[in-house]
């Protein structure tokens, strides 16, 4: 669903010119639902510099393949990553806490450089600060760290769900916790989006283990036939029209000009050059720009951001002030 047509003129022509730095990926409209993190997004040298400034220690944790089937297979080991941070623990002996973040389908260090939730609480708190890498992401990848091989079929993949995640969170913890002598210390779990879900489930299945939860932005009960498969375009639409009245007109109205302009003789080249894509494609255009106003409202921040893209803080605002996009109204009458 994009944020909802309405009519304008059909010789009415525009064209957006984004200074956004959003990549130039196509993405269904079924995944923006659900919106995914592609590690090619990750920038290097952020992620060198949070291991320059030792905000956290990275180790590894051997993790069985499958924890609920007695398959020869299923003990098969890979390699989990996680991040560990004790600036501010108070120690075993405190019974001080263990805050951790159960993370997402992506590079866990890049979550680690965006969810300063964590660092700014744990002060108060003397809590020992862990990120767990989900597996099959990152550098978490079983069968021998091969994503050939991990990703190849249904039979591999079959060991990549949120269950077995979660259980992997559960192994983890308990063993850190050994090994720490902190078999006192109380956990809490974090998440945002599907970190946020398995966050409150890893509560609900594992109530021995943490003694509580925060799930921020977790869409728990987003399944088919529980929740409207529109409704996260429509927070989205939502989040526009609140800052700006015109500016959620503008891109109301912004799709049907596209089709009538797709649909004018040379219309799809015009909208090719205007927008700088790299092919004829009203849909890869329509994916893109959905793809660019979903993650302006998922990352409005109040504080400059570089998590889904460079982007200053509040930049909805921006866009309505026209400092990210630029509208420009061109009337170009087409032969009948």
């Amino acid at each position: 669903m994009k944020i909802t047509k309405s009519s304008m003129s059909p010789f009415l022509c525009f064209s957006f010119f984004f200074v956004l730095q959003f990549p130039l990926i196509s993405f269904s409209k079924t995944t923006l639902a659900g919106a995914r993190f592609p590690s090619s997004l990750i920038t290097p040298e952020k992620v060198s510099a949070s291991a320059q400034n030792k905000l956290y220690r990275t180790k590894y944790f051997t993790q069985i393949l499958d924890h609920f089937n007695f398959y020869p297979k299923s003990y098969q080991t890979f390699q989990q990553r996680y991040l560990i941070s004790d600036t501010f623990w108070g120690g075993a002996k405190n019974n001080a806490p263990i805050f951790v973040y159960t993370g997402n389908e992506g590079n866990i260090e890049w979550f680690a450089q965006n969810v300063g939730f964590l660092y700014e609480t744990a002060p108060h708190f003397k809590a020992l600060v862990v990120f767990i890498e989900h597996r099959f992401y990152g550098k978490s990848i079983p069968y021998g760290g091969k994503k050939s091989v991990a990703y190849s079929n249904a039979t591999t993949l079959g060991h990549l769900s949120s269950t077995q995640a979660l259980a992997d969170y559960a192994s983890l913890i308990t063993d850190l916790k050994k090994n720490l002598s902190a078999t006192d210390s109380p956990v809490v779990v974090f998440g945002g989006s599907y970190g946020g879900m398995l966050a409150a489930w890893f509560r609900l299945k594992y109530p021995h283990v943490t003694i509580g939860a925060l799930a921020s932005s977790a869409p728990l009960l987003n399944f088919e036939n529980i929740t409207s498969p529109y409704s996260f375009r429509n927070i989205v639409t939502q989040d526009f029209k609140s800052v700006s009245e015109n500016c959620y007109k503008v891109i109301k109205g912004s799709w049907d000009q596209i089709e009538n302009t797709a649909n004018q003789p040379g219309g799809l080249e015009l909208l090719r050059k205007s927008f700088k894509l790299c092919k004829n494609s009203v849909e890869y255009l329509e994916d893109w720009l959905s793809t660019a106003y979903a993650y302006t409202a998922m990352t409005d921040y109040p504080t400059p951001s570089n998590f889904l893209s460079p982007l200053p803080a509040f930049p909805v605002k921006k866009v309505k002030e026209k400092k990210i996009i630029k509208i420009y109204f061109i009337f170009y009458i087409f032969s009948s």
